[in-house]
């Protein structure tokens, strides 16, 4: 080496390089202008040799090693190059040819990062990760990942081995963001980052904002684009805010994705394009209104359906690319069917490639596992007080919204983000700074997260899986709430089961647990689930719950779910709860499918439907769900006959249906009162024939007779079957003379 390039190079900068140290490499390699000429250094491990290949002028510079591991420099005239690539011999005698990773400037601003540090960059997403783009006419992959704490950072993959010295990054000032643009890596590679501590460890972990990821049991990121595919859903998004907010009939169909079908190839799994090819025309046959996805979030375990989630920024591999699960979203909205995601924020789990201990401190984590981890779960909590980690979960939401176009979040285990103390016993958790048990770092983010969505996307659901009397979950933010469009009714569904699940004879001993949910059913804006959860584990299905004979089951079941498409709240079913499966689900089978050509099973299916088309034609049912005004009872105080009727009632007059259900074992004709004189229809009976019922049911239009009854001037006489319900429709009397003249008097 000559004596004036060995006085130009800075050889503690390069030591730190060549022992993987840097955190500014820049600073090092590359082109440099060094008293009006340039600079150019590189290092590539496992080169004997290398060349400079100078684009503009074609002409080609050996460079000189100076260091044996592959450090080489070469000093040219003149002001600083740019147009230069590498030519490199490796020891086994093969040449590569490389662009210049460190001549380009950081893609990230300082605008970026200050806004990163104060948890307010809701598109953060789209600079933290890995972005394939062409740079300065240069295809690469833009590279960058938040690790405050690491010595260094490298990006390793298919692209250069695995080897962490190759792609050193650069730290961005005092932001923890570590950045670099790679030219030779490409869509479809594998890659991690390698991350050096202090105390000289290194390990590998996966991109916490990778889009896509490997196939488990391998634990990769993989670089992918997803600009470019070609969106046909501007008519139903434009119409989302009014066919999901307000008072609209909302019926999930819920479902988990790898147990609806199986593929048709050689995959266990079946692709997002097939499953979106048999999904649709069920959920149009059924009648619901939108699906509901168990976390589709990357997970490496099965067993945790999608609970446990490593990749937030990624699609699961299992079903396909992160464009096949577009368009599968695309080809349902474009069928009208809306797509609610099941987000997981409240814990993650200690998969070595995952966010524990990130950069070698408890970076998304609390430090003291009081704060930071649950016990029956074996999972840690998210830092909710640190911006970057309120700042990551919040763009996360924000990005399956704006990236995937989802209708709407249901907030998996929002109880345990709100409460210090849950699941835990005394001395295993930390009181707030007030003293209490309320987690309000986790409170903030929420109203942050709900705050930022209904400004960014208005019309997106934002729904609550929440189990305590918290108050105020679908509170406005203005009045102190926690902003949430809808509430699971878990306290409904609790105490529903507790009741059916008792046999008919015993059920008069119970039957507040029946009536209870409507004396807080305006607390908060509803939504009823008979939910994956409550179908294993030991739990029996919806049918495996119901007492009795087959027979009665099925009545039963009947009942339940005519009963909930009445009762106040949106709601929501789990797949394979519509044909009355008596097998526990898990994820390891699909649907059985089979039952469709049983005559009990088809019939729970059929009244289903009918359910949920019904729910749609008359808007008693949903218009005012969240008042008052919209439910009436008229006798809920017949325990010992295990019977109720109540009303449900739309915005005119004329908008009422009568609803009566016989929980009894027996037959009954009973008279109920009726808040108007006129006529009333049976529009469905659980029990009719077709449903799979004895077919006792109201076939004649019922006249209102003026015998008082239930404190009302007016009443009707209905037969009702043993374990039935029936939904009669109110049609307003004539008025006298248009009965005898055929048209009404203007006098």
């Amino acid at each position: 080496m000559t004596n004036k390039l060995y006085k130009l190079m800075n050889w503690p900068g390069i030591e730190e390089i060549v022992y993987s140290e840097s955190d500014n490499p820049h600073g090092i390699l590359g082109a440099h202008e060094v008293g009006g000429q340039t600079l150019i250094q590189c290092y590539y491990p496992g080169a004997r040799e290398a060349e400079l290949l100078l684009d503009d002028t074609r002409e080609t510079v050996t460079m000189e090693l100076a260091d044996e591991s592959g450090f080489f420099a070469a000093l040219l005239p003149g002001k600083k190059r740019k147009n230069y690539r590498y030519q490199f011999i490796m020891e086994d005698g093969s040449t590569l040819i490389r662009e210049e990773a460190y001549r380009f400037e950081p893609l990230i601003t300082r605008e970026d990062t200050d806004k990163f540090k104060n948890g307010i960059h809701y598109t953060v997403y789209e600079k933290l990760g890995a972005h394939p783009m062409v740079l300065d006419g240069v295809r690469g992959t833009a590279f960058a990942v938040w690790a405050p704490s690491a010595l260094r950072v490298s990006v390793v993959g298919d692209f250069n081995n695995w080897d962490g010295r190759v792609h050193q990054m650069q730290r961005l000032w005092d932001s923890g963001i570590f950045e670099l643009f790679v030219p030779e890596a490409f869509a479809g590679d594998n890659y991690k980052f390698e991350l050096k501590l202090k105390n000289g460890l290194t390990y590998l972990k996966a991109d916490p904002y990778g889009n896509a990821a490997q196939l488990r049991p391998d634990t990769a990121s993989v670089i992918t684009e997803l600009e470019g595919f070609r969106w046909e859903d501007a008519a139903f998004l434009k119409e989302r805010e009014h066919y999901q907010q307000g008072e609209v009939p909302i019926s999930v169909y819920e479902l988990y994705l790898g147990s609806f079908i199986r593929s048709r190839g050689n995959s266990f799994y079946a692709n997002y394009r097939e499953i979106a090819a048999a999904l649709i025309p069920y959920v149009k046959k059924m009648g619901y209104t939108h699906v509901e996805l168990m976390p589709v979030m990357e997970h490496p375990f099965d067993g945790s359906w999608g609970y446990q989630v490593i990749g937030y920024y990624a699609p699961t591999a299992r079903y396909g690319s992160p464009k096949d699960f577009m368009y599968f979203i695309n080809e349902l909205h474009k069928a009208g069917i809306g797509v609610i995601l099941d987000w997981v924020p409240a814990h993650f789990p200690r998969d070595n490639q995952g966010l524990t201990s990130f950069d070698g401190t408890c970076l998304y984590e609390h430090y003291d596992e009081r704060q930071g981890c649950h016990p029956h779960w074996g999972t840690l909590i998210y830092n909710y007080g640190r911006p970057e980690v309120s700042n990551y979960l919040i763009a996360n939401a924000l990005f399956w919204v704006e990236k995937y176009h989802a209708d709407g979040i249901r907030m998996d285990a929002v109880a345990s983000m709100l409460y210090l103390d849950y699941g835990k016993s005394e001395g295993e958790w930390i009181p707030n700074m007030y003293g209490g048990n309320e987690n309000l770092e986790a409170i903030e983010m929420i109203k942050h997260l709900n705050s930022m969505m209904k400004k960014r996307n208005p019309g997106v659901l934002m729904i609550a899986e929440e189990s305590t009397a918290y108050p105020l979950i679908t509170g406005s933010l203005d009045e102190g709430g926690l902003g949430f469009d809808l509430k699971w009714n878990m306290g409904f569904m609790n105490d529903y089961i507790n009741y059916i699940k008792n046999d008919p004879y015993f059920r008069s001993y119970h039957h507040s647990e029946l009536t209870f949910s409507m004396v807080y059913a305006y607390s908060e804006k509803f939504m009823l689930p008979y939910s994956h959860d409550e179908v294993v584990h030991g739990k029996a299905t919806m049918i495996g719950k119901m007492p009795g004979s087959r027979e009665q089951k099925f009545a039963n079941l009947r009942l339940t779910y005519a009963y909930m498409l009445c009762h106040p709240g949106k709601k929501l079913l789990f797949m394979g709860q519509d044909l009355g499966e008596f097998d526990e689900w898990n994820e390891n089978r699909i649907v059985e499918w089979e039952l469709e050509q049983v005559p009990e099973h088809a019939g729970i299916q059929k009244l289903v439907a009918d359910l949920n088309n019904m729910y749609k034609e008359y808007p008693e049912l949903y218009i005012l769900d969240d008042s008052p005004a919209g439910f009436q009872w008229i006798n809920q105080i017949s325990a010992n006959d295990c019977y109720l009727t109540f009303l449900r009632k739309g915005i005119r007059k004329e908008q009422v249906l009568l609803v009566a259900a016989n929980f009894s074992g027996i037959e009954k004709e009973i008279t109920t009162g009726v808040p108007y004189a006129g006529k009333y229809k049976e529009i469905l009976n659980t029990d009719d024939k077709k449903y799979g019922g004895s077919g006792i049911v109201n076939g004649r239009v019922k006249p209102s007779k003026k015998i008082e009854w239930d404190d009302r001037g007016n009443s009707i006489t209905v037969k009702l079957a043993p374990l039935s319900v029936s939904i009669l429709k109110y049609v307003p009397a004539e008025p006298e003379n248009k009965k005898k003249t055929g048209k009404v008097s203007k006098k």
